[in-house]
């Protein structure tokens, strides 16, 4: 088995007293796509923020890229790493043009400035624009886009350095229907490529989770629920106990999604 992009042991996390994550012992491999999945306040973001080396843990040990979270510099893993997030996004200028968005990557910026850039980081930029179905906003702002085409700005700009994990926080969140449904077509078609780096995508929704993606890891309370093979993972006992409702869940060509079990009186 390939070497863990990922890895970690016996991982607390202790925020004013407060437990947030406890004894979570966890792998990422190369080639697999999770969803990390739990109610609110169950950890999920805080996991996130320690698999992108922004959060140290309390105890236990965190491995990104075969390197120690809070004991080494991880500054020259940053480039293969992408992030997409709501509280990154919010850091872009929202006059900043759509290529500089993605191109600002190969320095991990938010903002150009006095960077100098070559011609082969514009072919690239301009290259993961096409690829995400954006190159023909590539002279407007990123202030001036829908959610849906800031989600998808956003996640080509993580995947512009060829990151070795991508990790996605909430991408699907606050759009539509017809934006979700767009942006998970790309997703599920990126998750397939055997090309692609190892991603960890975090969500609410089972309905949220791209075709393409093989694991699982449901938080109850900062603990770990369930974890492994989607399809073991994702069924209706595992995700009654961890969300606190009785849910059935239902599967179609790789698409999932989950509704409150209608009782005998209904």
């Amino acid at each position: 088995m390939a070497d863990s992009v990922l890895r970690l042991s016996d991982v607390s996390v202790v925020r004013d007293g407060n437990t947030v994550l406890q004894g979570i012992d966890w792998a990422v491999q190369p080639d697999e796509r999770w969803v990390i999945l739990g109610r609110n306040g169950a950890g999920k973001t805080t996991l996130l923020q320690i698999a992108a080396a922004s959060l140290h843990p309390t105890s236990g040990e965190a491995t990104l890229l075969g390197e120690a979270v809070g004991r080494s510099d991880l500054a020259e893993l940053r480039p293969m790493l992408g992030f997409a997030s709501s509280a990154l996004a919010r850091r872009i200028p929202r006059g900043e043009k759509v290529l500089d968005v993605v191109m600002t990557a190969a320095y991990a910026v938010t903002g150009r400035w006095n960077e100098v850039y070559e011609e082969i980081d514009e072919r690239r930029a301009r290259r993961v624009l096409a690829e995400w179905h954006l190159d023909h906003l590539a002279d407007r702002t990123f202030g001036s886009l829908s959610d849906g085409e800031q989600k998808r700005v956003q996640i080509a700009r993580s995947v512009m350095t060829d990151p070795e994990i991508l990790l996605l926080d909430e991408p699907a969140a606050s759009l539509d229907l017809g934006g979700r449904e767009e942006l998970l077509q790309l997703l599920g078609g990126y998750a397939r490529d055997p090309k692609s780096p190892a991603i960890v995508m975090v969500t609410h929704h089972v309905e949220e989770i791209p075709q393409g993606f093989n694991r699982a890891l449901l938080l109850k309370e900062g603990r770990v629920a369930a974890q492994g093979p989607l399809a073991e993972v994702l069924t209706g006992e595992n995700l009654s106990e961890a969300f606190g409702v009785d849910v059935e869940i239902s599967e179609v060509d790789g698409r999932y999604a989950a509704r409150a079990r209608q009782s005998a009186t209904d």
